[in-house]
């Protein structure tokens, strides 16, 4: 998910390029977005990445600016791993 920028409460926010995490638990595929803290879920992979990228939209057009750069700012981020021995 790369937005880029939004704006909000009357000023242009930055947004990283936002990912979408997702693995399976049980019978279900769990869905976060780690720059945000932002999760879903679904039955399937692709249900589970588009019911992220709905609950991602929702949350930016709710959330105040300042929350959303806090979260920003926290946030976690998704990097290439790159192993030694492998």
């Amino acid at each position: 998910m790369n937005i880029g920028w939004i704006y909000k409460d009357g000023e242009v926010i930055e947004l990283p390029s936002l990912s979408a995490v997702i693995h399976k638990e049980d019978t279900w595929h769990v869905s976060t977005c780690p720059e945000l803290g932002v999760a879903s879920q679904g039955k399937t992979r692709k249900e589970a990445y588009a019911m992220l990228a709905e609950a991602v939209e929702l949350w930016l057009e709710t959330a105040s600016s300042k929350e959303i750069k806090r979260r920003v700012k926290l946030g976690g981020s998704v990097q290439p791993l790159k192993l030694a021995h492998a």
